[in-house]
């Protein structure tokens, strides 16, 4: 009598990665775009959700969601929350998320006075310029926030942006079931 033949392995399930971006440059998501080829690999393990690689305008239920950018207005809020409710593992990903960057250095004045300046006093405006105030624009909030002041963060990739090798070197520890460190130089800001 024959053995049965073995089944076949199963093929292991990719990690399920969706992105997001908040206030901010979208630098965090050109940097992990800057992988270059090592994309294909990444790709052999990962399935991407919303990202800048595939064309999903909403996220689904993730391994793991990467979010760039502070919390300037409203609408950032709302975003931060739904994606946080969807990730099991959620990263924020450069100086932006992790701190407020660059946005927040709007934090020591006043938002209307920002506004004003903006929209009403800068040259070439118009005589009767006022500040936009139509209910599709988000609320700007009166300080930029990092994340971590809404919800959970479970890893931070620090910089501005983070460099290629320093998502690299995330997802590699990550897909090796290793808790993701980072060496020195790829702690760093440019």
């Amino acid at each position: 009598m024959n053995a049965p033949a073995p089944y076949p392995a199963a093929p292991a399930r990719k990690l399920r990665v969706a992105t997001t971006s908040l206030g901010g440059c979208f630098g965090c998501h050109m940097s992990l775009l800057d992988i270059d080829e090592r994309l294909f690999e990444l790709i052999e393990h990962v399935q991407f959700d919303r990202s800048p690689l595939t064309d999903l305008k909403a996220v689904g239920p993730c391994d793991l969601g990467l979010i760039e950018g502070g919390l300037c207005n409203a609408e950032n809020i709302e975003v931060l929350q739904a994606f946080r409710a969807q990730c099991k593992v959620l990263v924020a990903v450069g100086a932006c998320a992790i701190n407020g960057g660059l946005p927040a250095q709007r934090n020591r004045l006043d938002i209307g006075d920002v506004l004003r300046e903006v929209y009403v006093h800068r040259p070439g405006t118009r005589e009767d310029a006022q500040v936009p105030c139509d209910p599709e624009l988000p609320l700007p909030l009166n300080q930029v926030r990092p994340i971590h002041e809404v919800v959970l963060i479970d890893y931070e990739l620090p910089g501005c942006p983070p460099s290629a090798d320093t998502f690299w070197a995330f997802f590699t520890d990550l897909l090796a079931g290793r808790t993701p460190r980072l060496a020195h130089g790829q702690i760093h800001y440019d």
